[in-house]
């Protein structure tokens, strides 16, 4: 297991955001008040900057190493999130049906809801299937917000 080495706590306009890294990549991105008493370093830093620009709507794809950790069913869970185009959504059905598991909504709700890297594996991406608002660990305002905000600025 890859224990967070590096650490980071900035301000961002939806509130204030961490991350925590290990040599491999990015552990966790998240919004989090607590302090953070890690030493950055320069994949900390960078991911701050992207996580700036994606949030002024200057940047649609990050490009960071990621080094989550979970199960494999999790592992591929997030994999197929970071598939998912920048302004589009998808609903835990649909989701499931894409991983060869259409009766696994529920567990992929779940694992969907263990991500540790918020914004950049795109959890908030994924809304009931009538389009409603589900579960976000950052709160139904800030998913709003991200998916208005890519609303705003996906190309056609």
């Amino acid at each position: 297991m890859n224990t967070p080495h590096y650490g980071l706590r900035f301000d961002t306009s939806l509130g204030v955001c961490q991350v925590r890294a290990c040599d491999a990549g990015l552990l966790r991105v998240c919004f989090d008040e607590a302090a953070c008493d890690l030493p950055a370093n320069a994949l900390c830093h960078e991911a701050a900057r992207q996580v700036g620009a994606y949030l002024g709507g200057e940047l649609s794809v990050f490009d960071l190493p990621l080094a989550p950790q979970g199960t494999p069913f999790q592992q591929a869970v997030w994999s197929a999130l970071l598939a998912l185009p920048y302004g589009a959504t998808t609903h835990y059905g649909a989701l499931a049906a894409s991983l060869g598991r259409p009766t696994a909504a529920r567990a992929i709700g779940a694992a969907v809801g263990k991500n540790p890297i918020w914004l950049i594996i795109p959890c908030h991406r994924v809304i009931g299937r009538d389009g409603s608002l589900t579960g976000y660990a950052g709160g139904l305002p800030r998913k709003r917000a991200l998916l208005d905000l890519e609303a705003a600025h996906a190309t056609a």
